[in-house]
């Protein structure tokens, strides 16, 4: 049999985009879920390289209450829960609540996330440029996680049957961890 590397690109791209399509639905192996993550215990620190090039470690926001929350621009669930979010850091924010943002799409779609972020309250960067290696592959989108103000994890993403956000979920999980404003 011989090489044929334009069968192998179209392959590629065949995969690439059924992984996407499945990860944005909530499908995957369950071997991708970031086994070390425990509630009540330290969360793994996460940084995010905002797309103005500014550098934001979960560890320096010990004492507010963090969202990180993994997005992309392809992905509706994403789209919709991301204005929810803002919304909820506006009302939020003297509590002591942050949001990091960190956007699965390439690089090359700089602009198309530039549009999105200019909407938000909170920071955006890639992943691409962003470290969060304690919270594994990230398969499944949208995905959260939510960080005390002790720096302990609150909120598994994984382990949520319905992992986006809507106002009654924000208000069962952070609103209670928030300091009164």
């Amino acid at each position: 049999m011989r090489f044929d590397p334009q069968l192998l690109s179209t392959r590629r791209a065949f995969l690439g985009g059924l992984g996407a399509c499945l990860a944005c639905n909530g499908f995957g192996a369950a071997a991708a879920w970031a086994g070390g993550l425990k509630v009540g215990a330290p969360a793994p620190a996460a940084t995010l390289m905002t797309l103005d090039g500014q550098r934001i470690s979960s560890s320096e926001l010990l004492g507010h209450v963090v969202i990180l929350t993994f997005w992309a621009t392809w992905c509706s669930p994403c789209r919709e829960e991301l204005p929810l979010l803002s919304d909820y850091l506006v009302n939020h924010s003297a509590a002591g609540l942050a949001i990091l943002g960190f956007c699965l799409d390439p690089p090359d779609k700089l602009a198309e996330v530039r549009r999105v972020a200019q909407s938000l309250r909170f920071p955006v960067g890639f992943m691409s440029d962003s470290s969060a290696p304690g919270y594994g592959r990230i398969w499944r989108l949208p995905v959260s996680f939510t960080i005390d103000a002790q720096g302990r994890l609150a909120e598994d993403g994984w382990k949520e049957k319905k992992p986006a956000w809507t106002r009654e979920r924000l208000e069962e999980i952070v609103t209670p961890l928030l300091a009164p404003a």
